[in-house]
């Protein structure tokens, strides 16, 4: 049998060293032959990529720290690679931007999950230098999908502006200096100084305008991955959430932010149902990227069947 080891970056992961791991897996592979099929079995794990903001972390905390670590190879990347990596068949599931969907085909939605907020979100933000009518360049974190598409529908329909956009990495002054706004999302808006500057939260802008949550991101999977049920996806929330003060004590430190910051947020900001409202919410923004033709189509939403 030939073995075959993978090291993963992974900014989460705590425990014993790749040596040890390594150590382990000879053993197993010059054991019995059940041991050795145990280990083939998980050289074959499905690819799972998952994004690295604070935000995805109740989703994702089984599949890090949790009960779930040990069922998928993991990925970490920003929403766009995540999206990406899941066109190219890189991986075989991840948590994408929502427009993603739209965009790449012979996809399943694993349902009852997202990344979504019932009012302000926090951390999609247009930041500008003017109102909002009266921008005419604008710097989108090359991170976001859906966030530029709602930003495009929200200027055409709420704010009758049309500015020239341009993708940049997130960086706030850098973005500013060249351009009336910018678009940020993920940590670097939970950390922006705003001081001074017109600030628009586009989940609030998004509820006022329609009286619609908005959905971010779910987790997808290709159907060439035979998936056979989202459970694990499900219990991966189950630990996250009953760890929240957890996750809040150790991000709060890397953020910068305070422990009921991060603890907030999470709980109050951000809504990781895929219910009937919230759907809704989707269905609604599907249909206007396909009206202002940020879309070539629209695609009814197509769910893994749970067994």
């Amino acid at each position: 049998m030939r073995s075959v080891f993978i090291i993963h970056k992974n900014p989460f992961k705590t425990g014993d060293s790749f040596s040890n791991h390594w150590k382990e897996s000879h053993l197993i592979t010059r054991s019995s032959p059940n041991l050795r099929n145990k280990l083939q079995f998980f050289m074959h794990k499905l690819k799972l990529s998952i994004v690295y903001y604070l935000n995805s972390l109740p989703l994702s905390w089984g599949f890090i720290r949790g009960p779930q670590r040990e069922l998928f190879e993991l990925d970490f990347s920003p929403p766009s690679r995540c999206a990406d990596l899941l066109a190219e068949g890189k991986v075989d599931v991840g948590l994408i931007p929502t427009i993603e969907y739209q965009r790449i085909p012979d996809l399943k939605i694993i349902p009852g999950l997202a990344v979504a907020s019932k009012f302000r979100v926090k951390s999609v933000l247009l930041i500008s230098k003017v109102p909002a009518q009266n921008i005419k360049t604008l710097a989108a974190d090359s991170s976001s999908r859906t966030s530029v598409c709602l930003l495009e529908i929200l200027l055409r329909c709420r704010f009758k502006a049309e500015p020239f956009i341009q993708s940049q990495a997130p960086n706030v002054n850098a973005m500013l200096q060249a351009n009336d706004a910018a678009l940020i999302i993920g940590d670097v808006a939970l950390k922006a100084r705003t001081d001074g500057l017109f600030i628009y939260d586009l989940a609030a802008e998004w509820l006022s305008q329609t009286r619609k949550p908005f959905v971010f991101a779910f987790w997808a999977v290709r159907n060439s991955a035979q998936l056979r049920s989202g459970s694990s996806f499900h219990a991966s929330y189950e630990f996250g959430k009953s760890e929240l003060e957890a996750i809040a004590a150790e991000q709060s430190k890397r953020l910068g932010l305070s422990q009921a910051q991060v603890l907030s947020y999470l709980t109050q900001n951000i809504d990781y149902a895929l219910d009937r409202e919230n759907l809704e919410g989707l269905v609604l923004f599907y249909r206007l990227a396909r009206e202002y033709r940020l879309v070539d189509s629209y695609r009814e939403l197509d769910f893994l069947e749970t067994s």
